[in-house]
């Protein structure tokens, strides 16, 4: 909590300097966090874990020019749209390849969707652990005989894999294919 305390204090030196200067409309501002820690969740105490309480990070944008500032959006984005973001509000051309969305359509209209799915990676030791999440499913791969599916509108905790039930073979298929398909195929049509 003291860190929590510190960081708010100094954001709030930030901000109001930018107010005293008056530099609010020639300044971006990007408030991000690192990841979270499993503080008991799951029986675990650690980082490196692919469960929602742990992959969810703050992420604050204020740009000149906003139409609805402090309006938070419901689509998902990810610290890999930062950069693109940046080069768009900076009217910077977008190199090729990027895995990453601009968020500028979401800063204009918050109800707006930039991509359907986002991906989590991590490592225990030499173990490469890759997720998927759509609005309704998380999907885990840790190795080749090592899957998690979580069904979110039934259980947002994350406590039945359903990777090995055959009810859900499909859609664990789905998601597999999705996840291997990357964030090529995540992008919203016609954002």
């Amino acid at each position: 909590y003291a860190c929590v305390s510190f960081m708010d204090a100094q954001v709030g030196v930030l901000l109001d300097a930018l107010d005293r200067q008056k530099l609010w409309d020639d300044t971006i501002v990007v408030l991000v966090s690192d990841n979270g820690i499993q503080r008991g969740e799951h029986g675990l105490w650690r980082k490196n874990v692919l469960f929602e309480e742990s992959t969810r990070v703050p992420l604050l944008m204020a740009t000149p020019g906003l139409k609805q500032p402090g309006v938070a959006t419901g689509s998902f984005v990810e610290l890999v749209d930062i950069y693109p973001t940046l080069l768009d509000l900076t009217r910077l051309p977008l190199p090729q390849g990027l895995e990453g969305a601009s968020l500028v359509p979401l800063l204009q209209d918050p109800s707006r969707t930039v991509k359907t799915a986002v991906f989590t990676v991590t490592h225990r030791g030499r173990q490469l652990g890759r997720s998927i999440r759509t609005e309704r499913y998380r999907f885990t791969r840790w190795r080749p005989d090592a899957a998690e599916l979580y069904d979110l509108e039934v259980d947002p905790r994350e406590y039945r894999n359903l990777a090995r039930d055959p009810q859900f073979a499909k859609v664990a298929e789905e998601m597999e294919a999705r996840l291997v398909a990357g964030y090529a195929g995540a992008a919203a049509v016609g954002h």
